[in-house]
């Protein structure tokens, strides 16, 4: 025998569903046990099916013939066995049109796919028992249940979209409508804002008058439902909406207001295949859940409103699409936090400056309110005043703090805001940075090893009637990637600021080799994402933030005028900020996070800083470090290249044993596995190599 005969001998029917389609496939067996009948389903014939025949429904009526209180039961069930990955079984109720149970069967399903695209396939098997029809508390019970289930859906239902999806998905307890559509009121006209079942062709008009002679404007005008149990009786009452009503091949409609806050806001409208007499029991259902759809419609659309007024706001203080910039790529992220308004005080800009030059901004008002963006744009705007002026990267930071403490006179709730001004020059990657307050800025080199970029800065905008933000130098090398953000990039989830740069640390390993676009994808993902779920910061609380980024990247060069490295480093020791040179130290030892033995490294560490010192002392010029780390792992090559403007070649000396200099040269010969001087056009680099394997 061939399976289907045998599942059929023993009363066994087989099912599936999909939410993507909205509806039940039942093989003849299934069918006969939901009770889908001659004419019943469209997998059905014209009437000439019969009840061992394949059929199709809408998961509506497949719901419909199950009693309430045992599809409430059944849907719990399937809920913990799709998150558990299990099997879910259940018995339940078939019920008729009219009210009477069928029978009862067995339900087993397993559920896959992903939210929003979920499937499910079972069987379906009847369990021998003497079938009893409802008794009148067990209808009230069936009728509280679907209210219950019904009020839970709609009150979870996060939009208007999510609100009409539940609405066509209501299945009443004994009458299920064939076809739904909901209207809503607007400048005294009726549209269409979400259908079901009807209307199959599309809405046949734009607009109603809400003076129109038809069931759904009387109802709207009136604040009454209104009840049309034959289709005589709609074409006696209201001629002129029969014509469209005409074409539909219903039976009986109705029509309630939908009122919230004391005031009609719409009409819900549900049509039926078949003649429905409306009884008191299934007018007062009706009602109770055009209450509740109309409370949950007000609550999505105040929502609705909210959130794009919200977004708009947020839109409007952005910088639009940024052009091309020649020799720099740039990408750029806004992501408002997911609690509240989604509105906060985190922005990041763009601006062509008059020099030919470009300047970057990035900054975080404090707060998440209305007030903190309203700031937050006004600050934006004076700053692109500032830049647009003329002013150095100094000078914008000074003059936006003394902006900001004038518009806090007179306010009881002061604001505060971080900002990093970064002025690049694209023609030769160099790059001026102010800070006031804000995160230090991170460089990412070619491999992918991200490290902190120091850099001098002041106090947060706002705070000191004459702040100073002294400026820092950097040559963007190719390969290279800076990267600026905002709090929230590095501390969403519960992390803190280093737990929060190791997860950003190995997003920025995971795009080796891509473009800047996709790397500012994968960082946000790296902290919005399904998987940022999976690996929660060491904090308890996990705070959500607005997130502003922005990534520069210096355009590749031909090949053959760059030296190829694993890992470069470029930077600009000042004569006036020798303080500095604690940072390159930092930053080389970022860079050799896994170079072995560490004393090694301490030795490169000694040798850089005696190489800046020795310009620091001997010449009147910057000290230009460099530092290039290739070769594969455990055979690799560090070079140490540090150049000045002074033509004077160091020598060996033989300083006494209580001098205090002169041992430069001595140190190089004890540390470096090489060295040696560079002349160059304008001056001499001295280096140095470290050799990994030598090392061992």
């Amino acid at each position: 025998m061939r399976p289907v005969e045998v599942l059929s001998a023993v009363s066994t029917g087989v099912w599936s569903w999909s939410s993507a389609t909205g509806r039940v496939l039942l093989d003849g067996e299934a069918a006969r046990l939901l009770g889908v009948g001659e004419g019943d389903g469209e997998g059905a014939g014209e009437g000439d099916a019969g009840q061992d025949e394949p059929a199709t429904i809408t998961d509506a009526d497949a719901r419909s013939r199950i009693h309430g209180l045992d599809y409430v039961e059944l849907s719990g069930i399937a809920a913990l066995a799709y998150t558990e990955g299990t099997l879910a079984e259940a018995v339940v109720r078939v019920v008729g049109t009219d009210g009477a149970v069928l029978r009862r069967i067995r339900v087993r399903l397993q559920i896959g796919g992903a939210p929003g695209q979920l499937a499910a396939e079972g069987t379906v098997q009847e369990v021998i028992e003497t079938s009893v029809g409802l008794g009148e508390s067990e209808r009230q019970l069936s009728r509280e249940a679907f209210l219950l289930n019904a009020g839970r859906a709609l009150a979870e239902a996060p939009s208007t979209d999510a609100v009409l999806r539940v609405a066509a998905a209501l299945a009443m307890p004994g009458f299920t409508p064939a076809g739904q559509a909901v209207f809503t009121i607007e400048n005294q006209h009726l549209s269409v804002i979400g259908h079901h079942g009807y209307w199959t062709g599309g809405v046949p008009f734009d607009q109603l008058p809400i003076s129109s002679s038809t069931p759904a404007c009387a109802a709207a005008r009136t604040g009454s439902p209104v009840y049309l149990p034959s289709a005589a009786e709609f074409r006696r009452r209201y001629p002129v909406g029969w014509d469209h009503a005409e074409k539909q091949a219903m039976q009986s409609w109705a029509y309630l207001p939908l009122t919230a806050q004391g005031e009609v806001i719409g009409v819900w409208m549900l049509a039926f295949r078949e003649a429905t007499a409306f009884t008191p029991e299934e007018r007062a259902v009706l009602s109770t859940v055009a209450r509740m759809l109309a409370q949950a419609l007000a609550r999505a659309y105040a929502h609705d409103v909210e959130r794009d007024w919200a977004a708009g706001l947020q839109r409007s203080m952005m910088p639009g699409e940024i052009p091309p910039i020649p020799g720099l790529a740039v990408a750029a992220r806004y992501v408002p936090t997911s609690a509240g308004l989604r509105i906060g005080g985190d922005w990041y800009d763009v601006i062509d400056l008059p020099t030919g030059r470009v300047a970057f901004v990035i900054g975080d008002v404090q707060g998440h309110d209305v007030r903190a963006a309203r700031v937050m744009g006004q600050l934006r705007i004076a700053i692109r005043a500032y830049a647009s002026e003329g002013h150095n990267p100094r000078m914008v930071l000074v003059r936006a703090s003394h902006f900001l403490s004038r518009l806090n006179e007179g306010e009881s709730d002061e604001r505060f805001a971080t900002c990093l001004y970064l002025e690049a020059d694209p023609a030769t990657g160099t790059l001026v940075v102010a800070r006031a307050g804000h995160l230090d800025p991170t460089l990412t080199l070619g491999d992918g090893t991200m490290l902190i970029h120091p850099t001098e800065g002041g106090v947060p905008l706002g705070i000191l009637p004459d702040p100073d933000y002294p400026l820092t130098e950097h040559v963007l090398v190719p390969g290279e990637t800076m990267m600026l953000c905002t709090d929230g990039l590095a501390e969403n989830g519960g992390h803190d600021l280093y737990t929060g740069q190791a997860r950003l640390q190995e997003a920025f390993q995971d795009t080796v080799g891509q473009d800047l676009q996709a790397v500012a994808d994968a960082l946000v993902d790296s902290v919005t994402g399904p998987e940022s779920y999976l690996r929660p910061g060491p904090h308890a609380d996990r705070r959500e933030d607005d997130i502003a980024l922005v990534l520069l990247r210096a355009a590749a060069v031909p090949a053959r005028t760059v030296r190829a490295s694993a890992r470069r480093l470029q930077v600009v020791v000042p004569r006036t900020e020798q303080e500095r040179i604690a940072d390159t130290r930092a930053k080389l030892r970022g860079m050799l996070y896994d170079w072995e033995p560490a004393e090694q490294v301490d030795a490169a560490t000694l040798a850089l800083s005696e190489l800046i010192a020795n310009v620091m002392i001997h010449t009147v010029g910057d000290a230009t470090v460099s530092a290039d780390l290739t070769g594969p792992r455990g055979q690799r090559v560090l070079r140490l290249s540090v150049a000045d403007p002074a033509a004077a070649l160091p020598h060996r000396r033989h300083p006494g044993e209580l001098a205090s200099s002169g041992r430069g040269v001595l140190l190089l010969d004890a540390l470096a596995d090489a060295w040696g001087v560079e002349p160059r056009g304008a001056g001499k680099a001295v280096w140095c190599e470290f050799h990994e394997a030598a090392a061992r």
